[in-house]
């Protein structure tokens, strides 16, 4: 997710994040536009954003250390 999250804020787009995370043989198998790879790609970027935001904090159980929000 940071990858995507950060090629993306460098100005990567989609299918040049997908080529480098799932390789360009793979991302070139099928239209672009219909590609789970694609999907996969918008995913990992949102949810690296959201990780970014303070999602991460879920992940370490952050809402009982710091209490319930």
């Amino acid at each position: 997710m940071l990858r995507a999250l950060d090629a993306r804020a460098s100005g990567a787009v989609y299918r040049e994040i997908a080529s480098v995370l799932f390789g360009a043989a793979r991302v070139a198998a099928e239209p672009w536009k219909t590609s789970s790879i694609r999907d996969a790609t918008l995913r990992l970027v949102r949810d690296g954003g959201a990780m970014a935001q303070g999602g991460y904090l879920s992940l370490l159980g952050a809402a009982r250390v710091l209490g319930d929000r």
